[in-house]
């Protein structure tokens, strides 16, 4: 059996971290991070196969989360989603054009469409 891939969601609310682990943990290996500071960390010693962040953080947005990434970590990971209730138009166009952004979803998402977006975001179509 191959090794399951890697994502990393970034959310401040500990409750959105855990129903996306304990929805998707069968499938994927799930390391979540409560603030830009510990994704970037996690980055730093694992490699990941998708990025997953909220986009309106304490610290940091989204889109100034995945700049970080993209100057730290140009090639990695080639998928990256922005998950939130919350969008500036502005900013997420932004991180189409400049920061790999495959797809922005609106919360609360589905199951099965977002599974289907996970997909997508790793084989890259």
């Amino acid at each position: 059996m191959s090794a399951k891939k890697k994502i990393l969601y970034i959310d401040d609310e500990e409750i959105n971290l855990r129903l996306f682990k304990s929805t998707f943990r069968r499938d994927y290996d799930i390391l979540t991070a409560r603030t830009a500071m510990e994704g970037m960390e996690i980055l730093s010693e694992n490699s990941v196969d998708l990025i997953i962040t909220d986009q309106r953080m304490p610290d940091i947005t989204g889109v100034e989360f995945l700049s970080m990434v993209q100057q730290k970590y140009p090639n990695i990971p080639p998928g990256r989603l922005i998950i939130s209730g919350y969008s500036d138009p502005e900013d997420i166009a932004l991180a189409y054009k400049e920061y790999q952004l495959y797809k922005f979803i609106a919360k609360p998402w589905g199951q099965d469409e977002l599974q289907e977006i996970i997909k997508k975001a790793m084989n890259n179509e």
